[in-house]
């Protein structure tokens, strides 16, 4: 069995796709109750917002075959977040309502919520029956953490390529481990004596 490509796309259990789905639901709802239809920033919220859950979703699929693809497509994502969050900006400046800060009581409160619960079910029912004011707070700390995470994610992804490489030469090291069992598989360091220098300590 080969396991040079293994599947990478099971991005429902990932922090990132939770939060994203929590982000967007957050911010369908607030769009639809607190924005006139037919407001372009309506429309826009919403595509920012599944802009950035649908992007997740095929880069972390991509990642099986294209490392190049999965930077770009979550890349995509957090400008969407970036977009998202300039609308809440927005919303709370020109209507004159307040923005929470570091150290305020509800802003460190939600901060501690939000970091510990990334499941939408978990914002319904407070959504449903919030202000716009304290929407757009929650949802620029929803925003801040998740556009975190998928800088490390992004990172991460970085870091796996210079070891790994990309598809091709893990295709190229599998065929050749296939017809020399000795040869270390894709991904993994060469075996075996190393020159002086390369030798791990």
């Amino acid at each position: 069995m080969t396991d040079f490509l293994p599947w990478r796309g099971n991005y429902r259990n990932l922090i990132i796709y939770r939060k994203s789905a929590a982000v967007y639901d957050m911010a369908y709802f607030f769009a639809h109750k607190f924005l006139r239809r037919g407001d372009r920033t309506n429309d826009q919220m919403v595509q920012a917002a599944r802009s950035c859950k649908q992007n997740i979703v095929e880069g972390v699929c991509a990642a099986t075959t294209s490392k190049e693809t999965e930077l770009k497509l979550v890349n995509v994502a957090k400008s969407s977040l970036h977009e998202l969050m300039e609308d809440y900006e927005d919303y709370l400046r020109v209507r004159s309502l307040r923005r929470w800060k570091k150290g305020e009581k509800a802003f460190d409160a939600w901060r501690g919520f939000c970091s510990a619960h990334n499941d939408p079910a978990d914002f319904t029912e407070w959504t449903r029956q919030a202000s716009p004011e304290a929407i757009c707070n929650v949802g620029l700390i929803m925003c801040r953490q998740l556009d975190y995470l998928l800088f490390k994610y992004i990172e991460s992804a970085k870091a796996q390529f210079l070891k790994a490489g990309g598809i091709r030469e893990q295709m190229t090291r599998a065929r050749l481990a296939a017809r020399n069992p000795g040869l270390p598989r894709a991904g993994e360091p060469p075996k075996g004596d190393m020159p002086p220098d390369l030798k791990q300590p």
